[in-house]
């Protein structure tokens, strides 16, 4: 199954999402391809493993920025120094996995976007407990304004990322602008 998947992930990365079918899979694998149906039923398994891989991942680089209470923090944090620790790790995955930007941008299937939701959400959802004991968003703040951030981050990094495989850093500066004047617009009054 690894080596299976493993090509899935050189085949994305090299050629893109309409050259990783099961069939140039198993070839790149070197598995007859009535084997690869022993693994997984069709792509659509294939590129669910894939991307709980490549999310785990993100999510463990993340944790670091989004984890310590506020006495861990040398200096009080800003909403955009929150973003860009929420940002960069993303935009760097990016960059160094082309086959990432296949699944999560360019070839999102209902199944992937269910897992991206799942994602986004408990995401934001360290956002804003990160955000609220930090005192930089009021308590009443809902859920779906971190949610949206996730939601709109997606999109404007399909946007950064259609222009070449580095990311339109242009993009990606607006999107942090966007987002800071956004939930700053939720900082608590008094």
């Amino acid at each position: 199954m690894e080596a299976l998947l493993d090509a899935a992930e050189e085949l994305l990365a090299e050629q893109g999402y309409e050259a990783a079918s099961l069939k140039a899979i198993g070839q790149r694998a070197g598995i007859p391809v009535a084997s690869v149906y022993h693994y997984f039923a069709d792509r659509g398994q294939v590129e669910a493993e894939l991307v709980q891989r490549h999310i785990t991942v993100v999510g463990e680089r993340l944790a670091p920025a989004l984890g310590g209470p506020a006495q861990d923090h040398a200096e009080p944090p800003t909403i955009r120094a929150a973003l860009d620790a929420v940002i960069d790790p993303i935009l760097a995955y990016f960059r160094e996995s082309p086959s990432f930007i296949e699944l999560w941008l360019v070839g999102r299937s209902a199944t992937l976007s269910d897992l991206a939701r799942a994602f986004d959400v408990s995401q934001a959802e360290r956002l804003g407990r990160f955000l609220r004991e930090h005192g930089l968003i009021a308590e009443d703040t809902p859920p779906l304004a971190l949610e949206l951030c996730f939601e709109v981050g997606d999109r404007l990094f399909d946007v950064a990322f259609r222009q070449g495989r580095a990311g339109d850093d242009a993009v990606i500066e607006e999107m942090r602008r966007l987002l800071t004047a956004y939930l700053e617009s939720y900082a608590p009054t008094g």
